[in-house]
C-alpha cells in the first residue's frame, strides 16, 4: 500500500454531524488527513426507520460529502449500495483503518450513546487513539449540565433555561429577562376556534436534485418494506437550503408561532411551526444562529415577545435540557419504566388504520411527511400510548423510527421522560395525562369523529377519555403523591364503584379491540 493512500488522521463524520466548522476539523490538514463517512444498513434497521427518515440522512450526507470535497478534503465515503458494504459503522470503520492505517482517529462527540460505544470499541481493538472533541453546536456542554444537576433533589427545565439565558444574554435586559418574566407559556395556548387557522404561509420546500433523487430511488427499492412515504419528500438537505428555511420561518411564521403553537387542525401538518429540528439535529443549522435570528426579529419589532420566547425556549431550553438528561443517565435511562407499562404498541401506529380521528390524522401526517408538530407528538400519539400502558421502550422505538428529526439524544428523553413519564419524574414534573376533552379544545378532530370526548363508557365513549380515567385508577396511589396531580386524582372520588368497574371494563375492551390485551 503506497503512502499516498494513507492518512495521518482519520476524521470521523457521522450522519448527524454535517457542519464544516465542527470541532473535529480543528488543526486538521486536508493534505495529510482524510474524512471518513459511511452509509450502513444498521443505522436504518436497528429501529425500523421510515423511508423519509432514511432518505433525509442519506441525502444530507451525500451533499455534505460533496461540499467537503469541493473544500479540498479527501473524503473516504462508503455508499449504502457499494459492493461489499459491511452493514455497520463499526465494521466499516475497522476496514477503513486497516486500509488507510491512520495514526489517530478524531471526531466530534456523537449524539448517540450506542454509536459512541461502537466507535470506542473499534478504536480500542485497532489500537488507535480516539480524540473525542466537544460539540460546539450546543450552548452548553455535557459537563455543564452535570455540574448544574449535582446536589439537586430534582431537575427542572425552567432553572436550567434561566441559567443559560443569563449566561448567554439571550432575551435579557442586563440581569433581568426582557418583559419582566422568564416564561410566556400561558400566552401560547390558543386554539384556532371554529373558523380554523388563518392563512398559513407555506414553509420552504425543496425539489429533489439529482443526488436526492438517487437517494429516493435507492430507499424506495432497498427499504420497500419500511413504513412511510417518499412522495412528498422536500426537506432541506444542504446548509444553503437549511438557511433558507430558517429565514422563511423567521420572516413568515414566527410572528404567529407563539399564540397557536399548541393548536391542531385536521390535515394541517405544518401550521406555524418552524420545521427546523431536522436541520438543527443534522447540524446543517447552528443553534446559536437560530436563536440569534429569532431574537433579532423581536428586537426589530417583527415578532412579539411571547412568540419569540416560546420558540427560543424550545432550542435554548428543551433542546439543551434533554441532551443533559440523556448523557447524565445513559445507558440506564433506556431501561426506565416507572409506571410498569408492558403492552405492545398497536399495529395501527405503522399504517394509521384507526377510527380515532385525531390519532388517525396525526399518524397519517407522520407517515406521509416524517413529521408532526409537538402537540401531535405529546398529546395525541404520546398521550394515547401513555394512557394505554404501552412499554416505553416500544414507544421510543417508534418515535425514533418515524420522525425525520429523531436522533436518540433528543428523542429518547422527550419520549420516555416527558411523554411516557417512564423516568418517574426525573425530567418532567408530572405525567402529561388528559382526556379527550383536551383534544376537543385544541383542534377540530372531534367534530368528525364517531367518539364523544365527554363520555368514558358506552358505545360512543372516546378511548382517550376512557383510558384517561383508567390510567388514574390504575396509578391512583402513585399519582396521589404528586402535587401537580392532586386535583386530577381527587376527581376520582366522584366515581362510585360501579362507575369505576365500568371504566375498567371499557378500557379492557378497547385494549382487546386494538390487539394489546
Amino acid at each position: 500500500m503506497s503512502r499516498a493512500h494513507k492518512a495521518r488522521r482519520l476524521i470521523l463524520v457521522l450522519g448527524d454531524q454535517l457542519d464544516l466548522q465542527a470541532s473535529c476539523f480543528d488543526g486538521a490538514d486536508p493534505q495529510q488527513d482524510a474524512v471518513w463517512m459511511a452509509e450502513v444498513a444498521e443505522e436504518s434497521t436497528h429501529v425500523w426507520s421510515s423511508k423519509p427518515r432514511i432518505a433525509l440522512f442519506l441525502a444530507a450526507m451525500r451533499h455534505h460529502a460533496q461540499t467537503l470535497g469541493a473544500a479540498g478534503w479527501r473524503v473516504d465515503y462508503r455508499h449504502l449500495d457499494d459492493e461489499g458494504n459491511l452493514g455497520s459503522l463499526g465494521a466499516e470503520l475497522r476496514a477503513t483503518i486497516h486500509r488507510l492505517q491512520p495514526q489517530e482517529l478524531v471526531m466530534t462527540a456523537p449524539g448517540d450513546w450506542r454509536v459512541l460505544e461502537s466507535i470506542k470499541a473499534v478504536a480500542h481493538e485497532t489500537g488507535r487513539p480516539l480524540d473525542i472533541r466537544e460539540d460546539r453546536h450546543f450552548f452548553s456542554t455535557v459537563r455543564d449540565f452535570a455540574a448544574h444537576a449535582k446536589g439537586r433533589k430534582q431537575l427542572r427545565l425552567e432553572y436550567w433555561y434561566r441559567e443559560l439565558r443569563v449566561r448567554h444574554q439571550v432575551l435579557m435586559d442586563g440581569d433581568e429577562p426582557v418583559g419582566g418574566q422568564w416564561n410566556f407559556d400561558a400566552d401560547n395556548r390558543a386554539a384556532f376556534g371554529k373558523d380554523g387557522p388563518p392563512p398559513i404561509p407555506q414553509p420552504a420546500r425543496f425539489d429533489p436534485d439529482d443526488i436526492t433523487r438517487g437517494v429516493l430511488e435507492l430507499v424506495a427499492q432497498r427499504f420497500a418494506a419500511h413504513p412511510g412515504s417518499l412522495d412528498a419528500f422536500a426537506w432541506p438537505v444542504t446548509r444553503a437550503q437549511a438557511l433558507e428555511s430558517l429565514q422563511r420561518f423567521i420572516r413568515e411564521r414566527l410572528p404567529h408561532f407563539g399564540k397557536w403553537q399548541d393548536a391542531m387542525w385536521t390535515g394541517q401538518v405544518w401550521l406555524f411551526h418552524s420545521h427546523l429540528a431536522a436541520a438543527l439535529n443534522l447540524k446543517l443549522l447552528r443553534a446559536r444562529e437560530v436563536v440569534q435570528a429569532a431574537e433579532e426579529a423581536f428586537r426589530q419589532g417583527h415578532a412579539d415577545l411571547a412568540s419569540t420566547e416560546g420558540f427560543i425556549r424550545q432550542i435554548l431550553g428543551w433542546r439543551e435540557y434533554v441532551r443533559g438528561i440523556y448523557w447524565l443517565h445513559m445507558p440506564q435511562y433506556l431501561q426506565r419504566n416507572a409506571l410498569g407499562a408492558t403492552h405492545e404498541l398497536p399495529g395501527f401506529f405503522w399504517n394509521a388504520q384507526t377510527d380515532m380521528a385525531c390519532l388517525r390524522d396525526a399518524l397519517q401526517l407522520t407517515l406521509q411527511h416524517g413529521y408532526a408538530h409537538h402537540i401531535q407528538r405529546l398529546m395525541v400519539t404520546g398521550l394515547y400510548a401513555l394512557l394505554l400502558g404501552v412499554d416505553p421502550k416500544a414507544v421510543h422505538g417508534w418515535y425514533l423510527s418515524v420522525y425525520v428529526d429523531a436522533v436518540e439524544w433528543v428523542e429518547l428523553p422527550n419520549t420516555l421522560g416527558m411523554s411516557q413519564y417512564a423516568d418517574g419524574g426525573l425530567m418532567a414534573s408530572k405525567p402529561y395525562a388528559a382526556s379527550g376533552k383536551y383534544l376537543q379544545r385544541m383542534g377540530n378532530h372531534c367534530k368528525g369523529c364517531r367518539y364523544d370526548p365527554a363520555q368514558a363508557t358506552g358505545a360512543h365513549a372516546c378511548p382517550y377519555t376512557t383510558l384517561y380515567w383508567d390510567f388514574l385508577l390504575r396509578h391512583e396511589a402513585t399519582l396521589a403523591q404528586n402535587p401537580r396531580m392532586v386535583m386530577q386524582v381527587k376527581n376520582l372520588k366522584r366515581l362510585d364503584e360501579g362507575q369505576r368497574q365500568a371504566i375498567r371494563l371499557q378500557a379492557l375492551a378497547h385494549r382487546q379491540a386494538v390487539g394489546v390485551s
